[in-house]
């Protein structure tokens, strides 16, 4: 009988099974012209990253398609943009050097799955390299590209996030400001003030 709590690699198997060959097979060790062609058309990755503790972290990244660059098959650029500060995913960089990217491109169900080492670049090429009209950015991730892969479409399809007529209006859930009230009013003292949503809104767009 297989175990409520799987604790063994040898449990887990016996409930799934051996991997599919063609899923062993399909990572690479380098970015090839698919890969390639992916980042150039992706306006928005998720970045993971753990500390030296093992805090997990997860961040989207977002830009116009291809902002982030590739220098050749094994190295990727991502510029790092205005935030809150608050550097979850850079200290995890500086602590551990390791990284995992998920790209998205809108209408494709597929991602692109990369995994590597990640350095913290402030060299005014590697800058340059990841300007935009906005801005030349204060650092750029360098990533060491070791995996990559492309991800089946199955999440995608099951969501369907694409799928306009699936998605939802913004008005079903409380502006951010109300649920960070919610959420930390008691810790944040009288005189704090939480946005609307358009005050947040006009607030973002002057930082984008």
């Amino acid at each position: 009988m297989t175990p409520t709590t799987l604790t063994t690699l040898a449990d887990l198997r016996a409930l799934y099974g051996p991997a599919r060959e063609r899923s062993l097979k399909k990572e690479l060790t380098q970015l090839d012209v698919h890969a390639t062609r992916f980042i150039g058309l992706s306006p928005l990755l998720v970045v993971s990253s753990a500390s030296a503790a093992g805090a997990m972290d997860a961040s989207p990244r977002g830009g116009a398609p291809g902002f982030v660059q590739v220098l050749d098959a094994h190295t990727l650029l991502i510029p790092d943009a205005p935030g809150n500060n608050r550097l979850d995913t850079l200290e995890n960089i500086i602590e551990t050097g390791q990284i995992g990217l998920l790209f998205l491109v809108p209408g494709v169900d597929e991602t692109l799955r990369v995994n590597g080492r990640a350095v913290l670049s402030t060299e005014e090429a590697d800058r340059q390299r990841c300007a935009d009209e906005r801005r030349v950015p204060q650092l750029v991730i360098r990533v060491t590209v070791a995996a990559a892969c492309l991800h089946c479409a199955k999440a995608l399809m099951r969501s369907a996030l694409w799928d306009a007529s699936r998605h939802v209006d913004r008005a079903v859930m409380p502006s951010m400001g109300e649920m960070l009230r919610d959420q930390i009013g008691d810790r944040m003292g009288a005189d704090a003030v939480f946005e609307t949503q358009a005050q947040m809104l006009e607030r973002y767009r002057q930082t984008l």
